[in-house]
């Protein structure tokens, strides 16, 4: 099959997704529109933009995403079998709508929910079929349920060389306080973790989180999480949806200590693997670093994994 992949791949992670699928034996193009980097004419255009954000909800720079991301699609010597759009919300709707003359079948993916990014609603329409990992968009929206992925699956060190024992790094907004808490309840028990919070500004100083202001790299964001034996998930506020850090766990068999209680509704959910921790008192039990990670099953696993995943959401009839 001749397939397009379309994402604002900021963190590197939906590129293995156009690699799982080489490795099937699919051609793949993958456009990166975070790439695509926009320039303000003028001081002028900037107010413009302004303007067209407050009152015609579109952007320069979602339309700029969209002009770039079709004359990539225009150099397609075929008919593509499907295209992938990943934050779809980035782009305008007379964009997408664009992409269907370029390809049999368009599909959209959004592993951000519609409460904290409403502009998600203007562009389900426009889409053959729309997948999201939020369980109460597709009720609420009629949309099919998929989660994020399995991206990394080796882990070559043993317990012994952990040099963490919790490891999170997210980015600067309202978790932060939550982050803090959780924190000092692993100082006060003597717990080593490795907390770090992306800040431009960084103004904190809070000795128990590393604060960075440029992006950190996926390989270097892997080499901690190789060297820790648990992994902190915190999830949005108004968010259910799993995050990568989930998945991250189950593919490296790595314990996780969430925020998030939804968790136990998934079919991989084991209370020996998964610790679920109240927001405003985190209580982390030095008893659930004692015992090992039990392995889930197989044929969940593989669900789970980007093979499962595409078969879910692109090989889907």
């Amino acid at each position: 099959m001749h397939i397009t992949l379309i994402s604002f791949d900021n963190w590197g992670l939906n590129k293995h997704i156009a690699t799982d699928l080489q490795k099937q034996g699919h051609t793949v193009q993958h456009i990166d529109f975070n790439t695509f980097k926009y320039k303000y004419p003028s001081v002028l255009h900037k107010a413009y933009n302004v303007i067209l954000k407050a009152f015609f909800k579109t952007n320069l720079k979602h339309q700029h995403y969209g002009k770039e991301i079709i004359k990539e699609l225009k150099k397609n010597d075929q008919i593509q079998d499907v295209i992938l759009t990943i934050k779809g919300d980035f782009i305008t709707p007379k964009s997408i709508l664009e992409f269907k003359k370029y390809t049999k079948k368009s599909i959209g993916f959004f592993n951000d929910n519609i409460y904290r990014c409403p502009k998600i609603k203007r562009v389900l329409h426009c889409f053959d079929e729309v997948f999201s990992f939020e369980k109460e968009d597709c009720e609420k929206f009629n949309l099919n349920f998929a989660s994020n992925w399995i991206y990394n699956s080796e882990n070559t060190f043993n317990r012994n060389e952990f040099e963490y024992d919790v490891f999170n790094i997210s980015s600067i907004d309202k978790r932060l306080p939550i982050l803090k808490r959780i924190a000092n309840n692993l100082a006060s028990q003597k717990i080593k973790f490795k907390f770090i919070v992306y800040d431009k500004k960084q103004k904190d100083d809070d000795k128990n989180i590393q604060y960075i202001q440029k992006h950190m790299p996926l390989t270097e964001v892997n080499d901690y999480i190789s060297h820790s034996k648990v992994l902190l998930d915190i999830n949005r506020i108004g968010q259910a949806g799993l995050t990568f850090r989930v998945f991250e766990s189950i593919g490296l068999n790595k314990k996780l200590i969430t925020t998030n209680s939804d968790i136990k509704n998934y079919d991989f959910y084991n209370p020996n693997n998964i610790l679920i921790i109240d927001e405003i008192n985190p209580v982390i039990p030095t008893a659930f670093f004692e015992n090992e990670y039990e392995k889930i099953p197989h044929s969940i696993y593989q669900k789970y994994t980007l093979e499962g995943w595409c078969n879910n959401v692109i090989f889907s009839v």
